[in-house]
């Protein structure tokens, strides 16, 4: 009979536990502890910080499928977890990285169980993380930097050669931090449209008519002589806007500086030294069509995206541009002036519907419209081309394709839309 030293037998059974209770780790969670999670609500945060959209009702999924997944096999789990927080194409290779520098041991149920998870142990040598990984894995400040701190690192932040990075830096590579200070700088770019002659029309100085009403106005205020013999001439006015804002997955890091932008520099147009209110109907589209319009009325740009938030439900999903064209032909063609609105389309063309029902509705939104420009924020690629079936299709339709996926090209839109108009 084969005797085992008590020591022997104290470190089997714990062995023992230890199993059982990484098996129960694996099938449950930590959640009697709640260690998993503090964990996932910690990952989740950095995400958010890397600019990934991330919310509390997806924490919540992401506890659950870690619990249905289990947490002894790590491709398993960032499977699990990249399906339920990731939703863009763009923040995949985000959430991976971030996910291998987050939980870095390979024994990741044994680090669960020893619950020392998250840590990044020591400055690993990380190779070419993004930008975005890197701020998102920054430890947050514990304290206030003093005003004098405060007034050298803007300082140091605003060098003329950063400001030139960031006017020429593709949305889509931003940082967070830079990605909100970017927002704030398109507000301030303008973009002065074409106008054109109004059916009313005023007092002045030139014109074919004579302005008896205002003539004989100035007389007598003259005495009863006529000094001047006023024309008519007819009133100028902005041109009238259709914005219609693609806020799909592919778009999603470009839809909220659009809606930014073009709020901020289409609130009013000056002509002649004189301030004018300008027509514009707003959409956003993806899945379904959604009236902006009223939105856009608020005068703070931060109201409106609050507000545009609120309305939008289909955010960060597919794109049927046709079948909204089709709401907008069925429920607001009457938002179309006379054939001079100018319609604008910021989308990336990678529409899921049906070519011909997107055909046939731009061909209709070309009869009654002045034109039509696609704003296309893939024209940052050197060689693209329209090669999707609903990019084909706007191309055809469309009157010019401009860029506007970084703050120099959206500085130039206000040329390129006058040039595009004069042909």
């Amino acid at each position: 009979m084969v005797t085992q030293a008590p020591g022997t037998v104290a470190a089997a059974n714990a062995a023992a536990a230890r199993a059982r209770a990484v098996q129960r780790v694996a099938q449950l969670g930590d959640s009697r502890t709640g260690k998993l999670a503090a964990n996932l609500t910690a990952f989740g945060r950095a995400l958010r910080r890397a600019g990934v959209h991330v919310d509390s009702a997806r924490i919540a999924l992401a506890q659950q499928a870690v619990q249905m997944v289990g947490v002894g096999n790590k491709a398993d789990m960032s499977a699990a977890l990249e399906a339920v927080l990731v939703n863009c194409e763009q923040d995949r290779a985000v959430f991976r990285e971030l996910f291998g520098v987050f939980f870095r041991d390979p024994k990741l149920a044994q680090k669960m169980l020893q619950q020392m998870l998250p840590k990044a142990e020591g400055q690993a040598e990380a190779p070419k993380e993004r930008p975005r990984v890197r701020e998102a894995l920054m430890p947050p400040k514990g304290s206030q930097p003093t005003p004098q701190e405060k007034e050298i690192d803007l300082d140091a932040a605003m060098t003329a050669s950063e400001l030139k990075r960031l006017k020429n830096a593709d949305f889509n590579q931003l940082t967070a931090s830079e990605y909100h200070l970017v927002e704030h700088l398109v507000r301030a770019i303008p973009l002065p449209l074409l106008t054109v002659a109004a059916r009313r029309t005023q007092a002045g100085d030139r014109g074919a008519r004579v302005h008896w009403a205002h003539t004989l106005q100035s007389a007598a205020r003259h005495g009863g002589d006529v000094m001047a013999l006023w024309r008519l001439r007819r009133r100028r006015q902005p041109l009238p806007l259709l914005l219609l804002v693609d806020v799909s997955g592919s778009m999603e890091r470009y839809a909220r500086l659009l809606l930014a932008f073009l709020h901020a520099s289409t609130q009013a147009a000056r002509v002649r030294g004189r301030r004018l209110s300008l027509r514009r109907d707003v959409f956003a589209f993806g899945t379904d069509l959604t009236d902006l319009t009223g939105a856009f009325r608020l005068a703070d740009t931060d109201d409106m995206l609050v507000r545009a938030g609120a309305l939008i439900c289909d955010f960060a999903g597919g794109t049927r541009l046709g079948d909204a064209l089709a709401t907008l032909r069925q429920r607001d063609a009457r938002r179309l002036i006379g054939g001079r609105t100018l319609v604008l389309i910021a989308s990336d063309g990678l529409d899921t519907g049906e070519p011909q029902v997107l055909e046939r509705e731009l061909q209709w939104l070309k009869r009654h419209t002045r034109r039509i420009l696609w704003l296309n924020p893939l024209l940052r690629f050197d060689g693209y081309a329209p090669l999707a079936r609903g990019a084909a299709v706007l191309h055809r339709a469309a009157d010019g394709m401009l860029a506007v996926h970084n703050i120099t090209h959206l500085q130039e839109l206000a040329a390129a839309i006058s040039a595009l108009l004069k042909k």
